[in-house]
C-alpha cells in the first residue's frame, strides 16, 4: 500500500482509509474487580463480540480501505530502531518495571501481540512474586474503540492525552504508526512531549469532530478537559485563515455521557443526530463559541449548538436518539450508543440496530435502512442516490460503551 497521508476536513466525506482493532483476548483479559479500573461497567462475552464485530469489519471492507493496528504496529517495528525506543517509550510514560531486555528479545509479531493482550508478569522477585497483579503491562481492553487514541485533523495528527492510565498506551501505539508508517507518514501533536505538559491536560478522539476546513466540534468531558482544549486552540491560533472552535460542556454522569458523539453526530450535509436532552433543550451544560482571527482570540457563550453551527453556515436538521415521544426511551438507546454514528458518505451511516426507534426515526427522515448482512450476502446495495442507514448487530459491542464511530479512526476523506 502506497502513501496516502492525512485528509480529514469533516465528517461526512466519502471515506477513503480507516484504522480498525480487531477485538480479541484483550476484552476478556480482566477480572470484576478490576473492570471498573479497565473503563467497562461488566466483563464482555469474547465470542459475541467476534461475531458482531466481524460484520462490522467485513462492512467496512466492502465500502473503503481498512488498516489493522496490529498489522501497521508490526510493520514500523520491524525497524529496529523504532522498536527499541518504541520500548523504550512504553517502559517511560507508564512508569512501568519491566525488563526492557525480554521484551525485545521477543519477535516483532509476539511483542505487539503481547503489549496488546497484555504482558504477564513473571514472578522473578519478591515484589513481583507478591503483587496481586496479573500483568506487569496491561492489556489493552479498550483498544476496539480506537477513535480515542488519536485524531485526524485537517492534514495532521493529534495523539491525545487520555484521561485513564489504562489507556496511554494505545495513544504510544498509534503516534508510532502515523509518523513512521509509510502509509501516513504525518506530522503529529502530542501534548505529553511538550516541555509544558501537565496532568490535567487530557483530550479524546470520541470529543473531536471536524465539521469543515475551519470549524471545529470539541466535547468537554470527564474525558476532555478545558486545559487539553486549550492545548488545541493555542495549535491553530496562528493558523493564517480564521478558525472556529465549538465547545459543547457535557455531563459527567451517567458514563454514557463520556465523549460529545455520544451525544451528537454529523451524519449528511444537513443532519445529525442528537440527545436531546444535552444538544436541544435549555439545560446548565454550556456551549462556548471560540472565534480565531489571525492570532486574536474571542469566547462567548451560544444558546444551543444547533444555533451556532447555523450562525456558521451548517443549518443541520436534528434527528432525536430514541425517537422525540419518550424521555425514558430517548435515555435507554443514548446509553447505547444510539447517538453514534459513522459516516461512510454524505447520508450514508454506519449504527446499531438494537437502537430501534433511532431506526425508526431515520427512517422516518429518509433513510434506508438495510441490514449489513443483506449488503454482505449481496441481496443489498447501497444506493448511490437518497440516504441510507446501514445496522451492525450490537447486543454485546454496545455493552461495551461505544459505538460505530467509537470504534473507527478515520485518516483521509474526500473534500466536500
Amino acid at each position: 500500500m502506497g502513501y496516502m497521508g492525512i485528509q480529514l476536513h469533516s465528517e461526512i466525506g466519502r471515506l477513503n482509509g480507516v484504522i480498525l482493532h480487531t477485538p480479541g483476548p484483550e476484552v476478556e483479559n480482566m477480572i470484576p474487580k478490576n473492570a471498573e479500573r479497565a473503563l467497562y461497567s461488566d466483563i464482555l462475552n469474547l465470542s459475541e463480540v467476534e461475531k458482531e464485530y466481524s460484520q462490522f469489519r467485513a462492512l467496512l471492507g466492502k465500502l473503503t480501505k481498512t488498516f489493522q493496528v496490529s498489522d501497521l504496529l508490526v510493520e514500523v517495528l520491524t525497524d529496529e530502531s523504532h522498536k527499541k525506543q518504541f520500548v523504550r517509550d512504553i517502559l517511560k510514560f507508564e512508569n512501568v518495571n519491566e525488563n526492557a531486555g525480554y521484551l525485545l528479545s521477543l519477535t516483532t509479531t509476539e511483542l505487539v501481540r503481547q503489549l496488546i493482550e497484555g504482558v504477564v508478569m513473571r514472578k522473578d522477585s519478591l515484589t513481583k512474586y507478591l503483587s496481586q497483579e496479573r500483568y506487569s503491562l496491561r492489556p489493552l481492553h479498550n483498544f476496539l474503540f480506537t477513535r480515542d487514541a488519536s485524531s485526524a485533523i485537517w492534514d495532521r495528527v493529534m495523539i491525545n492525552s487520555m484521561a485513564s492510565p489504562v489507556r496511554l498506551r494505545e495513544s504510544i501505539i498509534m503516534e508510532y504508526i502515523f509518523k513512521y508508517h509509510p502509509v501516513f507518514k504525518a506530522t503529529t501533536l502530542n501534548p505529553r512531549r511538550e516541555e509544558d505538559f501537565f496532568p490535567g491536560l487530557h483530550t479524546e478522539g470520541g470529543d473531536i469532530q471536524v465539521i469543515s476546513e475551519n470549524l471545529l466540534l470539541i466535547g468537554a468531558s470527564v474525558r476532555t478537559t478545558t486545559q487539553g482544549i486549550d492545548y488545541i486552540l493555542n495549535r491553530v491560533k496562528n493558523l493564517k485563515s480564521p478558525i472556529n472552535i465549538l465547545v459543547q460542556e457535557l455531563p459527567e454522569t451517567p458514563e454514557s455521557f463520556i465523549h460529545l458523539d455520544m451525544v451528537f453526530t454529523h451524519i449528511a450535509e444537513d443532519q445529525c443526530v442528537v440527545f436531546d436532552p444535552v444538544i436541544t433543550r435549555p439545560n446548565r451544560y454550556k456551549t462556548v463559541h471560540i472565534a480565531v482571527d489571525n492570532g486574536k482570540v474571542n469566547i462567548s457563550s451560544e444558546t444551543n449548538l444547533l444555533t451556532v453551527l447555523k450562525n456558521l453556515g451548517f443549518d443541520l436538521e436534528p434527528i432525536s436518539c430514541g425517537g422525540v415521544n419518550d424521555p425514558w426511551v430517548q435515555e435507554r438507546e443514548q446509553w447505547h450508543s444510539g447517538a453514534n454514528f459513522f459516516t461512510v458518505a454524505p447520508g450514508k451511516i454506519i449504527g446499531y440496530n438494537r437502537n430501534v426507534h433511532t431506526v425508526e426515526a431515520l427512517n422516518n427522515k429518509g433513510y434506508e435502512v438495510i441490514e449489513a448482512g443483506e449488503i454482505l450476502k449481496g441481496s443489498k446495495q447501497i444506493s448511490e442516490n437518497g440516504k441510507t442507514l446501514i445496522t451492525i448487530p450490537g447486543s454485546e459491542l454496545a455493552r461495551g460503551g461505544g459505538g460505530a464511530r467509537c470504534m473507527t479512526m478515520p485518516f483521509h476523506r474526500d473534500v466536500i
